[in-house]
């Protein structure tokens, strides 16, 4: 077999359907399975995969066991040469395999690869390559110098190269991970002594301790509706500081001093996430788009629209570009819309005013995600 996609899930229910979704359409080429964790989510997802999903491999955790142990018990049972560790609010395009896959056999001394993570607006997340966080390059981003200084100070956020273009980097985003399942094993997996938020960290600088290259892949996008697995609360903070300190402890010496102030950045920068999320205001559509190649159906849909959200619904078949009008929500039809296209048309209209939702195959709702801080949005259709 050449590849398990592993998606360790906790409570997203909604999000997770349309991830896998997307995965069953990415992987009908590829001799590949799927295997999802619920890490005993309070919701119906376990549920939900048996109903919609009975011939992918699930999992069912009787305790949330943390992200760490959660993906090892599902790489653990994985046939695939390659695994590649996903997040459940994420949506890959029909082709993103095809091309990771490609680009990964071409590689020597292949580490981790990371591909173009995009939020639920369309724009590019950062985070999808990074350096290693060693105390200099921390404190450049606990000061903001990587902003100020982006060529001197840029090793954060991997500055050397742009979002649209591959190259080696040090340090991926455990949304997704791409790997071989040998190495995987060689390294360990990830750090169970860590609940979260390093974990990603070390298993990237464990395959460079491996004399591993990580590179970043720019031709493929996947979103990434960040934010949607992990509430930014208190909990979120005290998780954060955790993390750090067991990075630091377990790979570099730290002196006291350093320790002070690495403790004070991360209280700051926890502080201000919080803050981003809770002053989010939030702002009703004025107008609606439905995007959809089916003219019958897609009629009924977009009537049921109306009546759910009383507003009108204008219809129309996709195009790349739409006439720029701010607060207008375009809502795709998966029904008719493959996932590749409807990535491509957030990219290709980020930043014009625009939200996005959309509404997965056979499914009574939409869903989707105004900003990089919000928990993202899921509104039922009534009568479906």
């Amino acid at each position: 077999m050449q590849l398990s996609v592993i998606i360790l899930n906790y409570n997203v229910r909604h999000f997770l359907e349309l991830c896998v979704l997307s995965v069953q359409n990415a992987i009908q080429t590829i001799d590949a399975e799927i295997i999802v964790i619920d890490n005993n989510s309070p919701d119906d997802s376990c549920a939900m995969m048996k109903q919609r999903f009975p011939n992918v491999k699930l999992i069912e955790n009787k305790e949330n066991s943390g992200f760490p142990k959660g993906n090892n018990l599902g790489v653990k049972v994985a046939r695939g040469e390659y695994i590649c560790i996903l997040n459940p609010d994420t949506v890959v395009a029909e082709d993103t395999f095809i091309k990771v896959l490609a680009f990964a056999k071409n590689q020597i001394n292949l580490g981790v690869v990371g591909c173009k993570l995009i939020d639920g607006t369309g724009n590019f997340l950062p985070e999808s390559k990074r350096g290693t966080p060693t105390p200099v390059v921390a404190f450049t981003k606990i000061t903001g110098l990587y902003k100020i200084f982006p060529k001197t100070f840029g090793k954060y956020y991997a500055q050397h190269l742009s979002e649209n273009e591959t190259g080696q980097v040090e340090i991926l985003v455990g949304a997704f991970m791409f790997m071989k399942r040998d190495l995987y094993d060689e390294i360990g997996g990830f750090d169970e002594n860590c609940f979260m938020y390093s974990d990603d960290i070390d298993l990237s600088y464990m395959a460079l301790k491996k004399r591993k290259s990580n590179y970043y892949f720019h031709e493929t996008a996947v979103i990434h509706y960040k934010g949607e697995s992990t509430i930014k609360d208190g909990a979120y903070m005290k998780r954060f500081q955790e993390a750090m300190n067991f990075f630091y402890k377990k790979h570099f010496r730290v002196s006291f001093l350093f320790a002070f102030f690495m403790k004070i950045g991360i209280v700051f920068f926890s502080l201000v996430k919080m803050s981003q999320v809770k002053s989010k205001k939030v702002v009703n559509p004025a107008d609606y788009i439905l995007v959809s190649y089916a003219e019958s159906s897609g009629k009924l849909l977009r009537e049921k629209l109306e009546n759910q959200l009383g507003k009108l619904v204008k219809q129309q078949n996709i195009t790349k570009s739409f006439a720029k009008k701010p607060n207008t929500e375009i809502i795709f039809d998966q029904n008719s819309l493959d996932f590749k296209t409807i990535i491509e048309t957030f990219e290709t209209n980020k930043n014009k005013g625009f939200t996005f939702k959309i509404i997965p195959q056979s499914a009574d709702y939409l869903i989707g995600s105004n900003s990089s801080f919000d928990r993202g949005e899921v509104i039922k259709i009534s009568d479906f």
